[in-house]
């Protein structure tokens, strides 16, 4: 998920702001207790490192953080956290399909799901190309019918927005291939943020 937000860039903000917190929590601590010693401040400075650092790591401030970093620059790549609908077309047929994405600053994790079948990520890759944000994506899919094979695949889904009943909605959408020397297309539409939701049908 580098490539999702300037890691450079955040380092030196998590620099900043523990030099900031450091300096006003041992200027209070000062104030309560005038002979604290400044070996003090280092250890008040690796405990505040310690919790931005924890804080960051979370998937709940992570988003906040991310929210906010969109709003001045939109050409990060969206937040695709969240519950997912859609379908699978292959030679031969289509296969409704559920998604459950927990996405962080560090990686993303989709679980796709089919009435015959249920996938987990073994690689995710986000990345913009040309300013259109995609994602590469590797996969173990595991059939419900225990006599067929466990079998991986690989799609580039083309993340963007699309209208549906006149509002704007996330679509994930690209070409899969298997080892099984099978393709086809993967469509889903993100309807909920909800990262602990059921999406499996078995």
């Amino acid at each position: 998920m580098f490539r999702i937000i300037n890691f450079s860039s955040l380092i030196k903000l998590i620099v900043g702001l523990t030099v900031f917190f450091s300096i006003a929590v041992y200027a209070l601590v000062l104030h309560f207790w005038p002979t604290t010693s400044l070996f003090k401040l280092f250890t008040i400075s690796s405990g505040v490192t310690g919790f931005l650092i924890f804080l960051i790591g979370t998937n709940f401030t992570a988003r906040r953080i991310w929210s906010v970093m969109r709003f001045f620059d939109g050409s990060l790549f969206p937040d695709i956290n969240g519950t997912w609908e859609g379908e699978i077309t292959f030679e031969g047929g289509k296969l409704i399909a559920r998604a459950l994405i927990r996405q962080t600053l560090s990686h993303t994790q989709i679980d796709l799901h089919t009435p015959t079948s249920k996938s987990i990520t073994l690689e995710s890759t986000p990345v913009s190309e040309s300013g259109q944000p995609r994602l590469y994506y590797v996969h173990r899919v595991t059939p419900q019918n225990p006599d067929w094979y466990i079998y991986t695949g690989s799609t580039l889904f083309d993340v963007r927005y699309v209208q549906e009943n006149g509002k704007k909605v996330l679509e994930l959408s690209g070409h899969y291939y298997t080892d099984r020397k099978t393709n086809g297309r993967i469509r889903l539409r993100q309807i909920g943020d909800d990262c602990a939701q059921d999406v499996s049908y078995y």
